[in-house]
């Protein structure tokens, strides 16, 4: 299996992990998307990745693309951000999935992840 595997334990799957991270995680805000990233008491497993994109967003193909592209870049960055976290990602209405490139989300998720590993670096 490849280093840069991005396998189930890695992926939110049951509706109580969503609610928990919704309900506890904290609010952070980019451009096109809303992230809720909660910190898990178990350090390890690393972080783990949600995704609701809803029938706003379009059509099948736009919300898988959408989905898709989300996913490649967790799973390029994953050893960047080893941290223990669970994040739920929610695009924005104002996101058109055919303009969703993975530039644009290294763009929105780099800054604000990389002080998220600042800040736990300092706690």
């Amino acid at each position: 299996m490849s280093r840069l595997a991005w396998n189930k334990e890695r992926r939110l799957l049951k509706s109580p992990e969503f609610t928990l991270c919704y309900e506890r995680g904290k609010k952070h805000f980019t451009k096109s998307f809303i992230l809720f990233i909660m910190k898990r008491s178990e350090p390890d497993g690393g972080l783990r990745l949600g995704l609701t994109v809803s029938k706003k967003m379009g059509n099948a193909v736009a919300r898988n693309r959408i989905k898709r592209v989300v996913r490649e870049y967790f799973r390029l960055h994953q050893f960047d951000f080893e941290l223990p976290l669970d994040i739920v990602v929610v695009p924005k209405r104002n996101l058109q999935a055919k303009q969703l490139t993975l530039a644009l989300t290294i763009d929105e998720f780099t800054p604000l992840l990389t002080r998220i590993r600042e800040e736990a670096a300092a706690s």
